[in-house]
């Protein structure tokens, strides 16, 4: 059934800034803001010299980000930015504007008709859509839905993609960022990491050109052999694209999906003595720096705003896809190098570690520069704010949007988080880990509280998350009557929304819903 949203014109709702003092503007008549999202792969919440918690910690002295501090002290920070905690899951619910619950694309994409999921004793787990999201129906386990970019590529938009996808499977239709309304593809293929970031390795192709891994990135092969990191590569690219999009007069949405900080951890030679100096391992130094890579990234992108006249009219919104990728060293055998602290967990959890993103929304004569936000989000909000910031007033899409606009937040409007819980399932096993806090899970956060629920077990964990932000604390028993209403509210919506659950493999029987426990 077709849903018909509105958005009030973004005139109506704002007066545009005014272009920066000696700077000429393009030759654009459309007055509509530019719009620039930078994600960033596997980013670990302390992986910055931003803190995203009430307090300065040791890690944020440890990295150095001078370009998020400098988008920070524009814009808004984010304290409650949350996603899915693997790749796949909340790119999908980004271009479609669905909770994962929803689109089905429950864990992490690749080969065709093939499940990503790990082996267990006990669980079976559901045909979930491992072929991704599709904007045309004939393939099996998809999900079909309208994405934001070619509604904005309908309205007027010149709308670019650089980097990772990571939509859909190998020779499906989600594989194509040009499938979504993206006018131009820079390096984006079904692939959700990268083989690696060395052009003296071809990023992933031999002598010969043919690429020796399915994380090989395409497109690239102008800087192979030429020094020059994945990360610049794809940056020189996007400005590259930039540098055209001015002539279109037109706005420009530009997608810039960095593969960083996403492994294998190579070393950006730029900056990895640096970090040696500093005392950190080898593992830590080219870890770090990954990030300062990505950072000035970021930076040059900034400064070419400013220098062609863009910045006033242009918006830049920085989000993380998951949890950082490795937090314990208890079950794993490499070393530590990642921080979600004072978070619990990583990447593939349903502990905040595993959902919680560094985020920060520069909107220029909007957002109070320097300004902190603690209301949650959820990353499919950004659906409909994209659009609301376009001004696309009215459209129409084959799928609802579960998504909530927070342009209220950014210009101190309303808090559209007050009364609204966020949900996560992952009726999945995640092949790359068994560690602890790595579930099949399904989630629930309303207010200040959160429930998760176990599948296999049926326990139930709640935590009060701004007394106790690390979860070490389950209170569980202490309040049973809401966990009782958590559970019926987190059961009602799983069935709603066409959720999926496994299933015990002894009996065959489905894993009861959470208010059935």
């Amino acid at each position: 059934m077709q849903r018909i949203h509105f958005a009030l014109p973004l005139a109506a709702m704002l007066p545009l800034p005014g272009m920066a003092a000696g700077k000429q503007p393009s030759a654009n008549t459309d007055p509509r803001p530019n719009i620039i999202f930078f994600l960033v792969d596997d980013m670990g919440w302390q992986d910055t010299s931003v803190p995203f918690w009430t307090e300065r910690t040791f890690y944020n002295d440890r990295y150095e980000t001078p370009n998020m501090e400098r988008l920070a002290s524009r814009g808004m920070l984010f304290t409650q930015a949350y996603a899915c905690s693997l790749s796949s899951p909340t790119r999908c619910s980004l271009m479609t504007g669905c909770n994962a619950a929803r689109h089905g694309v429950t864990n992490w994409t690749l080969q065709k008709n093939t499940s990503t999921d790990g082996k267990s004793q006990t669980l079976v787990f559901p045909d979930w859509n491992y072929n991704g999201i599709a904007q045309v129906e004939g393939t099996n386990n998809t999900f079909v839905a309208d994405s934001f970019v070619e509604l904005l590529r309908e309205s007027g938009y010149h709308t670019i993609h650089c980097g990772k996808a990571h939509w859909g499977a190998i020779d499906t239709p989600g594989e194509n960022p040009c499938h979504f309304g993206f006018e131009t593809n820079i390096a984006g293929h079904a692939a959700g990491g990268l083989a690696t970031y060395l052009s003296e390795q071809n990023y992933g192709h031999d002598k010969d050109g043919k690429p020796y891994s399915l994380f090989a990135i395409p497109g690239l092969e102008k800087y192979w052999q030429t020094g020059t990191f994945a990360t610049e590569a794809l940056t020189r690219e996007a400005i590259g694209a930039l540098e055209k999009a001015k002539a279109y007069n037109q706005p420009f949405y530009l997608y810039m999906s960095h593969y960083a900080i996403h492994v294998p951890i190579d070393r950006d030679e730029r900056y990895f003595q640096k970090y040696k100096d500093k005392g950190l391992s080898d593992k830590e130094a080219a870890y770090a720096s990954l990030i300062e890579g990505m950072d000035k990234s970021l930076g040059d992108i900034m400064t070419w705003l400013e220098e062609n006249g863009l910045a006033d009219n242009t918006i830049i919104l920085f989000m993380g896809d998951n949890g950082g990728f490795c937090t314990s060293t208890a079950w794993r055998d490499e070393p530590l190098y990642t921080q979600n602290y004072p978070l619990n967990c990583g990447k593939g959890s349903a502990y905040e570690g595993g959902i919680r993103e560094p985020m920060i929304v520069c909107w220029p004569g909007v957002t109070e520069p320097g300004s902190r936000c603690d209301s949650y989000v959820m990353i499919e909000d950004y659906f409909p704010t994209i659009l609301e910031m376009a001004g696309v007033r009215k459209y129409k899409t084959r799928q609802p949007i579960d998504g909530i606009s927070f342009v209220p937040l950014l210009n101190g409007s309303g808090d559209p988080s007050q009364g609204r819980n966020l949900y996560w399932n992952f009726p999945n096993f995640w092949a790359d880990s068994a560690g602890p806090g790595i579930s099949t899970t399904a989630t629930v956060r309303s207010g200040d509280w959160k429930l998760i629920y176990y599948y296999e077990t049926g326990k139930k964990e709640l935590f009060n998350i701004p007394n106790d932000i690390s979860e070490k604390n389950d209170v569980a028993a202490e309040h049973p009557d809401l966990v009782k209403r958590l559970s019926d509210d987190l059961g009602k919506y799983l069935r709603k929304v066409g959720a999926m659950r496994p299933s015990y493999r002894a009996s065959g029987e489905p894993c009861p819903w959470p208010d059935e426990v």
